[in-house]
């Protein structure tokens, strides 16, 4: 009888999140707000229902009471998050709230299913980076000051990256960060934000040649400093989001041209230097001929994926945990396995719509900084997504990156949350542009209504040609002759 809901509940989950993700791009093409809120409203019944059909499956599986108490403390978590934001933020961008929380179901389901313990621990750092969140609008929208900080964003952001390189411990051949008794925290997750910060507000300051050449070394040092500490991943990414900004702030191909350039310099140089980086690489061309040599990560990604086909396993029907760090770099191996490849790329496709929302923000927004912010948070998140995908699917040689919001990790998952929290600040300043401009032109049009209400009426030639002329006191207008008829000729 299990067995049968198993397999009857992963085709549920299926046509849920299909729901799910159908209403994500169809909310872009309604205006009233009243049909939005009702189809964000669905979205949060699609996504209850699936994270209950879910637990209740992994309840049945294990017998375990703890499934279902850690089930009421997440539906608390979600439904604290959708509230609070609505109050405190009336303007908030829902969609984005919706998508933040069905990526952590997600994720949590996936945790919860390979190890209890690590879903714990990504629930309570989920909770509080949420709750540091709430804060993060009203400091987006308040301090007026964010885009003078250039040179803070460029210490900072030096300083945690080199503090890493020197004091910091090694993980799978790489200084990625420090360890603690709490949690492991990685510097270079928040770097990122703080790195689009300084290059948002150092094209902000001037988009002369020689601005621009200093903001690329300092750029240039960021990536240098993660590549001596062989973290690839985070330098790729800060690769890339600085040339999509640079190329949106300047319009300039060159630019694109020359970095790409020297980006595949740089590639070839890595590929030669680091005995890893050309591992990975071997790996990606035929993880089969070197299993036992370091593509055996590889490999039983795509027996997963290959094993779980379009509609999955079932919750505890897969072995995902033979994938190494299933939890981390290759959960979405894990998920294609059990839950079904038509449920990881609905998963692929919400992190599209998030990334389209950032994308329309950053068009719609009218101060330059914070354009530029909303462009390279979007980019850093969507890149980050596209290289852990496409890792585990062997489309490129893997980074050691995770899926944000999905995958295990506490530095990721809370600057994740933060980011998607800036992105509502600039999304309620971007509503509050609107209102300003709206109030603008009423108050013009009002003037000018005003202007023309008491402004004298003056009389046109046309106007006085066409007033008959006044007629003298005491005078009597002449009688005009009266004409006989000419007789017609016969």
């Amino acid at each position: 009888m299990v067995n049968i809901i198993v397999q009857l509940s992963k085709y549920v989950m299926i046509l849920l999140i299909i729901m799910y993700t159908f209403l994500c791009f169809s909310i872009f093409g309604y205006q009233d707000p009243d049909r939005k809120r009702y189809l964000l409203r669905r979205q949060n019944i699609l996504m209850f229902l699936m994270h209950a059909i879910a637990f209740a499956v992994m309840y049945l599986q294990t017998d375990d009471i703890k499934m279902l108490a850690f089930y009421l403390m997440q539906v608390v978590l979600f439904g604290a998050t959708i509230i609070l934001y609505t109050l405190l933020y009336p303007k908030v961008s829902r969609l984005v709230v919706n998508n933040m929380c069905m990526l952590l179901c997600i994720g949590f389901i996936m945790l919860t299913r390979l190890n209890y313990s690590y879903a714990i621990k990504q629930f309570m750092i989920a909770a509080a980076g949420i709750a540091c969140s709430l804060v993060v609008p009203v400091i987006i929208r308040k301090f007026k000051f964010l885009a003078e900080w250039r040179k803070f964003y460029a210490v900072i952001g030096i300083f945690s990256l080199a503090a890493v390189v020197v004091w910091g411990g090694v993980s799978g051949g790489a200084k990625l960060g420090f360890s603690t008794k709490v949690a492991n925290i990685q510097p270079s997750e928040l770097v990122k934000i703080v790195f689009v910060f300084f290059v948002a507000s150092s094209f902000k300051l001037s988009l002369e040649f020689k601005n621009i050449v200093i903001t690329t070394a300092l750029a240039a040092f960021h990536v240098l400093i993660l590549v001596v500490s062989k973290d690839l991943g985070a330098a790729l990414i800060i690769f890339v989001v600085y040339l999509v900004m640079l190329y949106v702030a300047t319009r300039q191909p060159l630019y694109i041209f020359a970095g790409l350039g020297a980006g595949s310099l740089a590639s070839v140089a890595a590929y030669y230097l680091f005995n890893h980086v050309r591992v990975r690489v071997i790996v990606w061309k035929d993880p089969l001929a070197v299993y036992a040599n370091g593509g055996q990560q590889v490999a039983q990604s795509l027996f997963a994926i290959g094993t779980g086909s379009w509609f999955g396993l079932g919750l505890f029907e897969g072995v995902p945990n033979t994938i190494p760090v299933a939890v981390s770099d290759f959960i979405f191996a894990a998920i294609g396995e059990e839950m079904g490849l038509i449920y990881g790329l609905c998963m692929i496709l919400i992190c599209v719509s998030c990334y389209i929302m950032f994308l329309n923000i950053a068009m719609q927004l009218h101060n330059g900084f914070y354009k530029l912010v909303a462009l390279g948070l979007g980019t850093c998140y969507i890149f980050q997504v596209f290289l852990a995908i496409g890792g585990v699917t062997k489309f490129i040689p893997s980074t050691g990156v995770t899926i944000p919001l999905v995958s295990y990790g506490g530095s990721s998952l809370f600057s994740t949350v933060i980011m998607f929290a800036i992105i509502q600040g600039l999304y309620i300043l971007r509503e509050d542009e609107e209102e300003d401009i709206e109030r603008k032109k009423k108050e013009r049009l009002r003037a000018k209504r005003s202007r023309q209400e008491h402004a004298p009426q003056r009389r046109t030639p046309a106007y006085d040609r066409q007033r008959p002329q006044a007629r003298p006191q005491g005078r009597k207008a002449p009688r005009k002759a009266q004409t006989r008829p000419q007789q017609r000729v016969r």
